[in-house]
C-alpha cells in the first residue's frame, strides 16, 4: 500500500525537475562533444579500470573531499560531512524504507519522509539490536554528522582563518537564497524526525527520540501541529532547493561526476569554447580556495577577479573585460583547484573571444636559410632582455663542444607565446608555421631554450619531430655525461621555480640537482608548485607597475626570509623582474654553471651584438 500526504508534493517536484535537468544538461554536454570526444568516452565507458578510477576519484574527491582534507582538515571535515553524510543518508535511509515497507518499489519520497509514516513503539532494552533499532541509530548518527558541518559551515564565514582560508567567497542575492535553504534542510528534517518521535513515543534513535521527547514537554504547541509544520517546511526547503540548484553553484555537485568520467576517458580541454568548457564552469564549487592562492589578492590587493568569480561570471555568460585581462596565468589557483578545473585554459578562450583578429606582418623576419646543426638553441625575446643568459649558455656549449646553432641570434623571433596569451591565435598561429618551417630546415635532432615560457609552447603547440628541453635539463644531462665539470662555490642560494617551468612544465628536480652540485640550496615557504610568480607575467594586461612591484617585493620577502646569498631562478623574465628590487644578487641558471666551470669564475664574456629591443609582436 502505497502512503501518501500532501506535504510530499514540494520535495517531489523538485525532484523530478532536479533530475530533469541534470539529464538535459548531462544530454547537452555529451552531444555536443567533437566526434574523437564521443569516442574516447564509449571507450572509456567500456573499460573496466577506467570505470573503476571514475570511481575512486569520485569517492575520494566528490565525496570525502582529499585534496580539502590536504588543505586543512576542519575545511575537508565541513565538506566531507556535507556530501558524504547526505549520500549516506540517501543511501542507508533507502534500505530502511524497504525493510519496513518490505518491498523494493517505494516511492520516491518515502525514503525521505519515512519517519511520518511509520511510528515504532519505545524500543525496549533486550530489543536495542533489532535490525529496526540499529537503523535508527544509523539515521540519527549520520543527521548529526550532517549537522555537525552545517555549524562549522556557518562558523567559517566568520571565522574562515580556522578553515585555513583567509578569505571566504561574497555571495550575491540568489547565492545567499540557495545557501539559506541548504543549512535549512537538516534543521527542519530534525525537527520534523524528533517531534513526531516525542509525539508517538518512539520511531526516534538516540538523538531524535530524546530531542523529541524534550520538545513535546517544553513547547506550548500541539506537538503533533508543530511537527507537521516541519514536515511541510522540509519538504518546501528541498524542492526550492532542487528547483534553484542548476542555477547555482550546488550544480556542481552532479556536474563533477561527468568531468571525472570525460578526464579517465581521456577527453582534454580545448582551445575554443567547447562543452568541456562548459561542463568545467558548472563544476567549479566555488569553495574560495583559490581566493588565497592568488598574489594579486593577497600581495597586490586587487580582489574580485579570481579564479572564482571568473568563472562564476563566465557560467553567467557576462565577464567584463577587466576579470579576462587581469589575471598573470601563472597557474597557482589551477593547481590548487580541489576540482581540477584549467583555470587559466578557460581564461584564454575568454581573451580569443575579446580579440580583435587583427592581422600582424612577420615579412621583416629574416628567412634566410639557418644552417645545420645537432642541436638549435633558441635564446627567446626575454633571454635577449637579459644578454648575459644566452652569453652564459653559449659559453657553455663552446666548452662542452656541443655542434649547435644559435637560431635568434641577430634578431628575437617570439615563441608566440605572448599572442596566444592576449587571446590571438591567429598571429600566434602565423608566427609558429614561420619558426616551425626554420626549425626543421635545420634538421636538429635537439631544441634548447633558455625561457620556460618558450619551452612551454614548444613543448604544447609546435608538434616538432624533435626533442624539447629547458636549459636546466640540457645542462644537467651535459654534467651527467662528463661533457662538462662543475666545482662547488659553497655560496648559500635560494631557488625560485618560474611558474612556465614549474606549474606549467613540471621541471622542478633538475635545476635543484643541478645547483646542489655547486651550493648549499635553502628552501623557502613557497616551492615547487605552490611557488609564486615574479610579478613580471606577460599575462596581466590591466595592472600598474606599482601593483606588480608590490608582488615581486612580495614573493621576494618570502624567497629571502633565510637570507641566502644569491637568488637563482631559470627564467631569464624572473630575473629581469627580481633585479629592479632585490637586496641580493640574482642570477639565472646558466650563469652559475657557467661560472661554476674551472676556470670561468669572475670570467666576464664579451656580448656579442644583439638588438636592444626584442621584436615586438603584441600590437
Amino acid at each position: 500500500m502505497i502512503k501518501f500526504n500532501l506535504f510530499v508534493l514540494p520535495f517531489s517536484l523538485g525532484l523530478i525537475y532536479i533530475i530533469a535537468s541534470i539529464f538535459r544538461h548531462y544530454y547537452r554536454w555529451i552531444k555536443t562533444l567533437p566526434a574523437v570526444d564521443k569516442i574516447k568516452l564509449s571507450a572509456g565507458m567500456r573499460s573496466p579500470s577506467k570505470v573503476m578510477d571514475s570511481l575512486k576519484e569520485i569517492i575520494l574527491e566528490s565525496l570525502i573531499h582529499r585534496k580539502l582534507w590536504k588543505k586543512n582538515p576542519l575545511l575537508g571535515y565541513m565538506h566531507m560531512s556535507f556530501a558524504l553524510g547526505w549520500f549516506l543518508l540517501i543511501v542507508v535511509g533507502n534500505l530502511e524504507s524497504r525493510i519496513y515497507h518490505g518491498s523494493h518499489f517505494n516511492a520516491p519520497y518515502y525514503p525521505i519522509f519515512l519517519k511520518f509514516f511509520i511510528h515504532d513503539r519505545l524500543v525496549l532494552f533486550f530489543e536495542v539490536f533489532s535490525v529496526p533499532a540499529f537503523f535508527r541509530f544509523i539515521m540519527d548518527f549520520l543527521l548529526l554528522f550532517v549537522l555537525s558541518g552545517l555549524i562549522l559551515a556557518i562558523i567559517k564565514r566568520r571565522r574562515s582563518k580556522w578553515f585555513g582560508l583567509n578569505r571566504t567567497t561574497g555571495h550575491n542575492l540568489f547565492d545567499r537564497m540557495v545557501l539559506t535553504c541548504l543549512w535549512l534542510i537538516f534543521p527542519m528534517r530534525l525537527l520534523a524526525e524528533s517531534l513526531t518521535a516525542g509525539y508517538f513515543g518512539g520511531g526516534g534513535g538516540f538523538l531524535t527520540q530524546n530531542l523529541g521527547t524534550l520538545l513535546v514537554n517544553i513547547l506550548p504547541f500541539p506537538a503533533e501541529n508543530t511537527a507537521y509544520f516541519f514536515w511541510w517546511s522540509y519538504s518546501v526547503v528541498l524542492g526550492l532547493f532542487f528547483v534553484m540548484m542548476p542555477n547555482s553553484r550546488y550544480m556542481h555537485i552532479p556536474s563533477e561526476l561527468l568531468l571525472i568520467v570525460f578526464r579517465h576517458c581521456g577527453i582534454q580541454p580545448k582551445k575554443w569554447d567547447s562543452s568541456y568548457t562548459a561542463l568545467e564552469t558548472y563544476s567549479c564549487s566555488r569553495c574560495g580556495v583559490c581566493l588565497d592562492a592568488c598574489q594579486l589578492n593577497f600581495a597586490a590587493g586587487i580582489q574580485k577577479i579570481q579564479a572564482v568569480y571568473f568563472i562564476r561570471d563566465q557560467r553567467d555568460q557576462f565577464v567584463p573585460e577587466d576579470i579576462t585581462l587581469t589575471c598573470m596565468v601563472c597557474g597557482r589557483c589551477q593547481e590548487i583547484c580541489p576540482v581540477g578545473i584549467h583555470v587559466d585554459s578557460v581564461r584564454l578562450i575568454k581573451r580569443r573571444e575579446l580579440s580583435s583578429g587583427q592581422v600582424s606582418d612577420f615579412s621583416f623576419i629574416s628567412n634566410r636559410h639557418p644552417g645545420y646543426a645537432e642541436v638549435v638553441y633558441f635564446a627567446g625575446c626575454m633571454s635577449h632582455l637579459t644578454p648575459s643568459v644566452p652569453r652564459a649558455m653559449e659559453g657553455i656549449l663552446k666548452k662542452a663542444g656541443v655542434d649547435y646553432l644559435f637560431l635568434d641570434r641577430n634578431g628575437s623571433i617570439c615563441c608566440g607565446r605572448p599572442l596566444m596569451l592576449a587571446g590571438k591565435d591567429k598571429q600566434a598561429n602565423e608566427l609558429l608555421e614561420f619558426n616551425k618551417n626554420l626549425i626543421r630546415q635545420t634538421r636538429a635532432r635537439l631544441l634548447v631554450t633558455s625561457c620556460p615560457i618558450c619551452y612551454k609552447v614548444f613543448r604544447e603547440e609546435y608538434n616538432l619531430p624533435i626533442r624539447i628541453q629547458h636549459h636546466s635539463q640540457f645542462l644537467l644531462d651535459l654534467v651527467k655525461n662528463g661533457k662538462i665539470a662543475l666545482q662547488s662555490q659553497h655560496r648559500k642560494i635560494v631557488y625560485h621555480d618560474p611558474c612556465d617551468l614549474g606549474r606549467g612544465g613540471n621541471i622542478y628536480s633538475a635545476p635543484r640537482e643541478l645547483l646542489g652540485k655547486i651550493s648549499d640550496i635553502v628552501g623557502c615557504e613557497h616551492e615547487n608548485g605552490d611557488a609564486l610568480c615574479c610579478g613580471g607575467s606577460l599575462g596581466l594586461f590591466r595592472t600598474s607597475l606599482s601593483k606588480r612591484d608590490e608582488i615581486t617585493k612580495n614573493a621576494l620577502s618570502s624567497l629571502l626570509a633565510r637570507h641566502p646569498d644569491l637568488l637563482v631562478t631559470a627564467c631569464p623574465l624572473c630575473k629581469k623582474t627580481f633585479l629592479r628590487h632585490s637586496p641580493v644578487p640574482v642570477m639565472d641558471l646558466a650563469e652559475m654553471i657557467y661560472d661554476s666551470i674551472p676556470g670561468n669564475h669572475g670570467k666576464q664574456l664579451k656580448p656579442a651584438p644583439l638588438r636592444q629591443d626584442p621584436v615586438s609582436v603584441m600590437s
